[in-house]
């Protein structure tokens, strides 16, 4: 959605408290009037739906005792965490990032770790490598040029999310995305503990493939 620069008369107290708001949501004065003006006249801005689809994901990750989101208003990252069952129960942390507008992905996640464990860091790294070849292997040819792209780094693996395609709900995108953290973790979570081999983790993925009528 472009944006264009105009010129506004404000009273200046309406200006103090429109500041006042905008530190306490995290966000700056331009962005809070342009919320508050698509509010007032019923548009869904890219802000809007990114809140919208966060706090869904909110509600439908917070029941579980294996994720727990962490959301604030207005910002175009949320992260969940999880505890992962090995000796001493390190943490990982997943992040999704939300575009406002971008052509080839609607936003990525990001799977971040901190250990010095290098047998983890070796087990979590072949764990990511496998669940890359699965998706190369059953959601690559179903999206083409549209597949998504994949980084590895030191302590941190990113995944691009896909642009649907077909138009979908804030409610539908939200339930896809927690739909897919849920399994990796999971995933993740057997491979670690020796519960899933790779043949295994395949076919989970490609159940839940079957069943997703939303590809991201």
């Amino acid at each position: 959605m472009k944006k264009t620069l105009y010129s506004l008369m404000l009273n200046e107290e309406v200006v103090n408290e429109i500041d006042r708001l905008a530190h306490k949501y995290g966000t700056n004065r331009s962005n809070l009037i342009n919320q508050i003006l698509a509010e007032h006249v019923n548009l869904v801005t890219p802000e809007r739906r990114i809140n919208d689809v966060f706090r869904a994901i909110e509600q439908l990750m917070s029941p579980s005792r294996e994720i727990v989101p962490f959301f604030a208003p207005n910002t175009m990252t949320m992260s969940l965490k999880s505890s992962l069952e090995y000796k001493y129960r390190p943490t990982v942390k997943y992040e999704v990032e939300l575009y406002r507008g971008n052509d080839k992905a609607l936003g990525e996640l990001s799977v971040i770790f901190r250990t010095q464990s290098a047998a983890l860091i070796n087990s979590m790294t072949d764990f990511f490598r496998i669940w890359k070849s699965i998706e190369d292997a059953h959601l690559r040819p179903l999206l083409g040029d549209n597949a998504p792209e994949y980084a590895l780094y030191d302590g941190k693996f990113v995944r691009s999310i896909t642009i649907p395609q077909k138009d979908c709900s804030s409610q539908e995108l939200a339930s896809v995305i927690s739909e897919y953290i849920k399994l990796f973790d999971n995933m993740m979570k057997g491979w670690l503990s020796g519960r899933y081999d790779a043949r295994e983790i395949e076919a989970c993925y490609y159940s839940l493939l079957r069943r997703s009528e939303i590809l991201i």
